[in-house]
């Protein structure tokens, strides 16, 4: 065979090779332009994956941030329990050294009324007839104290009964309608022997109630008015207490260390060392 003849027979079989080749490619272009959109789907679904990432981040953050103030006020809670059962050790020591006073005060009115009758008993014969009109009951005062008039008993009644219906109050909790009482008694018996007692009651109720500025101006009232009273060292403690509450640490420590200076016997001291770690 020539070569011509030879080019013409190898001519239809290009030809069906150049159609296999386009016929071929078809399906490349449509995979190619399917690849194309599986991107595109691909890309959107990352965003919406971002959005919603985004999204759950920020309610992350939400809850977080709302945990934290559930936390808090958590906190706020416990040291409102904390100032409830302080002031209620504080009552129960109180209450535990008046019982002790009262046995002491008995003891010593007993004591003095006896020594009295013996002294009588021994005297001459007209001593008894002055001593019975002198030494009926309620009559009698011990050495150094002052005579009492017929109303004094039934003045220190009503004082005692002011003191301890506003002390009630406290140890109920109901330390609004406290505090007004012991103002109550401060400004009727200013020179009653329980007002240093009740000014300071006053500021603690003033503290569970997380008055903390208005317990120190209490407290502090109490160290002017009262200087020499046994309430001072506590009423120290008290304002110590506050001012670590409002975050003024400086200030509590100081106020602790005069605290210890002042009174280093006290039980107030003993707590204040405490607090200042030693």
């Amino acid at each position: 065979m020539t070569r011509g003849r030879r080019e013409k027979a190898r001519a239809p079989v290009v030809l069906l090779a150049l159609f296999a080749l386009a016929f071929a490619s078809a399906p490349a272009r449509g995979a190619l332009f399917d690849d194309d959109e599986a991107r595109k789907r691909i890309d959107l679904v990352r965003q919406r994956v971002d959005q919603i990432e985004q999204r759950l981040s920020s309610l992350e953050s939400t809850l977080k941030s709302q945990g934290l103030v559930d936390l808090l006020h958590d906190v706020e809670q416990l040291k409102a329990d904390v100032a409830t059962l302080r002031g209620q050790q504080e009552v129960l020591t109180y209450e535990l050294e008046q019982a002790q006073k009262r046995s002491r005060d008995l003891y010593l009115d007993l004591d003095g009324r006896l020594r009295k009758l013996e002294a009588a008993a021994g005297g001459a014969a007209a001593a008894p007839s002055s001593d019975a009109g002198a030494g009926g009951p309620g009559a009698a005062n011990l050495p150094g104290q002052p005579a009492r008039s017929p109303g004094g008993a039934a003045d220190l009644a009503g004082e005692q009964r002011a003191y301890d219906a506003a002390l009630d109050q406290f140890k109920s909790g109901g330390y609004a309608g406290a505090v007004a009482s012991f103002q109550s008694f401060v400004r009727s018996y200013p020179r009653s022997p329980l007002a240093p007692s009740a000014m300071y009651w006053q500021g603690n109720a003033q503290y569970a109630q997380r008055d903390f500025r208005g317990a120190i101006t209490t407290q502090r009232q109490l160290l002017s008015t009262y200087p020499d009273s046994q309430k001072v060292p506590d009423a120290l403690l008290n304002i110590a207490s506050c001012q670590g509450e409002l975050g003024e640490n400086a200030a509590a420590r100081r106020t602790l260390e005069d605290l210890v200076s002042r009174f280093p016997s006290s039980e107030a001291a003993g707590k204040a060392k405490q607090r200042l770690g030693r």
